[in-house]
């Protein structure tokens, strides 16, 4: 389904009731400009599963249309998806000086960057396209060089906030800039999109440099090594982590591939200051006096391949936590992460360490950079739209933010809810929620990409919770009579000898029944019926349904 013509529509193929893979499009006439394409870390039900990225297939339908991927900042719920989308759809990508060296790195992995079109913005720039121009402007999250943006259209300005929070002691002095926003808002805004992460957290999202005095002050009391564990991608935190280990003469040293990674992008493009001589190799920490030694690692979010992680195990080679050692958390744990994260922290202080942990603010190590209500009132404020569509966020998250909108004057009905794939068309300056197009999740598992199914994924739930049963029959082709056997081989099944034998018993009991009735039974048919008889007597003695897979080797 395309979209009507002389309307402009707006839909999201990621992001919207949920957290993660955010992915967002302006269609008008024969423009189709897309908004970030991240991805999403699977939950323990889906088995095997690497990512999840956004279904593709209206923008693959509809190629011809689109003019480019608009990318608001370099996190991976935003940036994640990019290599994946562009295998199908070769688009130029317009991003940031920082973003696009986080993208580099994704596209040199998958051996795409020679082939795509990169190109650098900042929040001066402007962009023409056929049917809508857009701007730019600056907003405050924790990562570098974040944008906010506005889609000039026929039918009025749409804002897009990208991620934020209204920081006014930032720690790198990336100020939001409010003044530009309030020209925007003044000039007239028809719809806001924007983010709902913290829509549910009364007040204002504290400052970034109340982070900085705390890890300062933590270092200063640390005894031996100390260990910190952050986002990669949060440079002002790794800023903070330098500063306070140059204070106290400590020498660094970075942990974790992405880690090491997203620090060397930041230096090279002079994101991040570290003094000449601080940085060390892993195999020289245990060289030095642990006094002298701080450690920057990855696994904040209890990632159970990460180098925290397995510091806390006591198997990353070369490097020990020993008692003593000062360990922190400098970031909450994403809703779902907690076991995880509680996990490595009783394997930490079971080693002896010292551990600084806490949700949110309450250790002082972590502020979060997505607004919480005040700030959310601020933008809306300030953008003063007609209609808003809360995104990023679950549905409840959703459902504040659009209470937030009203009590700043939005009114009542002017605000949206929608689904992945809901369409919120736009005629004469009114807007409707009338259509959807198709949409799903498209899993990656391994290098195979969109190969997971529903069902693929339902007998990997099944074996995981209750194994799995092979029969072997031998039959003769010309007289479907068994030959030899059956044999049966349990994979993650509770087996013993007397329910082997029954379950034989069962079998060949089945197969005669069937050559009774009829001689010329197909072999799917002879399938089915085992399938169906022995799961039901498994069922009944062991309340339990593995897989039952019959072979039959024909001779």
């Amino acid at each position: 389904m395309s979209t009507i013509d002389n309307t402009l529509s707006i839909f999201g193929l990621g992001g919207l009731n949920e957290i993660g893979k955010n992915m967002y499009a302006i269609e008008c006439s024969n423009d189709i400009v897309i908004i970030d394409c991240g991805n999403k870390f699977p939950d323990e039900s889906l088995l095997g599963i690497d990512l999840i990225i956004p279904d593709i297939t209206y923008l693959v339908e509809n190629e011809e249309k689109i003019r480019a991927l608009i990318v608001t900042h370099g996190h991976e719920d935003h940036i994640g998806g990019i290599p994946f989308f562009l295998k199908k759809l070769n688009v130029p990508i317009y991003a940031t000086r920082f973003t696009l060296g986080l993208i580099e790195l994704k596209l040199k992995e998958h051996k795409l960057l020679r082939e795509t079109e990169l190109i650098e913005i900042d929040a001066n720039s402007h962009l023409k396209f056929d049917n809508i121009s857009v701007n730019f402007f600056k907003v405050t999250h924790s990562i570098p060089d974040c944008l906010g943006i506005v889609f000039h259209t026929p039918e009025g300005n749409i804002v897009h906030t990208g991620d934020f929070k209204f920081d006014l002691t930032p720690a790198n002095n990336e100020h939001s800039d409010i003044h530009k926003m309030a020209e925007i808002g003044k000039e007239g805004v028809l719809l806001l999109l924007s983010e709902s992460t913290n829509a549910e957290r009364p007040g204002s999202t504290p400052s970034e440099q109340m982070v900085g005095e705390h890890v300062e002050e933590a270092f200063m009391k640390a005894e031996r090594k100390v260990i910190l564990s952050t986002f990669a991608s949060n440079i002002s935190r790794v800023q903070q982590v330098v500063d306070a280990a140059e204070k106290t003469n400590r020498k660094l040293a970075l942990l974790g591939r992405s880690m090491v990674n997203v620090v060397a992008v930041a230096m090279e493009r002079g994101y991040l200051t570290v003094p000449e001589g601080m940085l060390i190799e892993q195999d020289q920490i245990n060289e030095m006096a642990p006094e002298k030694v701080a450690i920057l690692c990855t696994g904040s979010q209890g990632e159970p391949m990460a180098a925290l992680a397995r510091l806390s195990t006591g198997n990353f080679r070369g490097v020990e936590i020993l008692p003593e050692d000062t360990v922190i958390f400098a970031a909450g744990p994403i809703p779902g992460n907690e076991r995880n994260v509680t996990r490595i922290v009783d394997n930490l202080f079971t080693l002896g360490a010292k551990v600084i942990y806490g949700t949110g603010s309450s250790s002082g190590m972590h502020v979060s950079g997505h607004g919480y209500q005040e700030d959310l009132k601020l933008m809306l404020t300030l953008m003063k739209p007609k209609y808003v569509i809360p995104i990023h966020g679950e549905y409840r998250m959703l459902h504040h933010h659009c209470l937030l909108a009203e009590s700043v004057g939005v009114k009542q009905g002017n605000t949206f809810i929608i689904n992945n794939g809901d369409v919120v068309d736009i005629v004469n300056s009114v807007a409707q929620q009338i259509r959807t197009i198709p949409v799903g999740n498209t899993y990656v598992d391994g290098i195979g990409v969109g190969d997971v199914g529903d069902f693929v994924l339902r007998d990997r739930k099944q074996l995981s919770e209750d194994g799995m049963l092979v029969i072997v029959l031998t039959m003769s082709k010309a007289e479907r009579k068994l030959v030899s056997g059956p044999d049966t081989i349990s994979r993650g099944f509770v087996y013993d000898e007397e329910l082997r034998r029954n379950v034989n018993r069962l079998i060949t009991k089945t197969i005669n029944e069937l050559q009774e009735a009829n001689k010329n039974n197909q072999w799917k048919v002879i399938k089915q019926h085992i399938k169906k008889s022995i799961g039901q007597y498994l069922y009944k003695h062991t309340k339990s349904k593995p897989m039952i897979v019959p072979i039959i080797i024909e001779i």
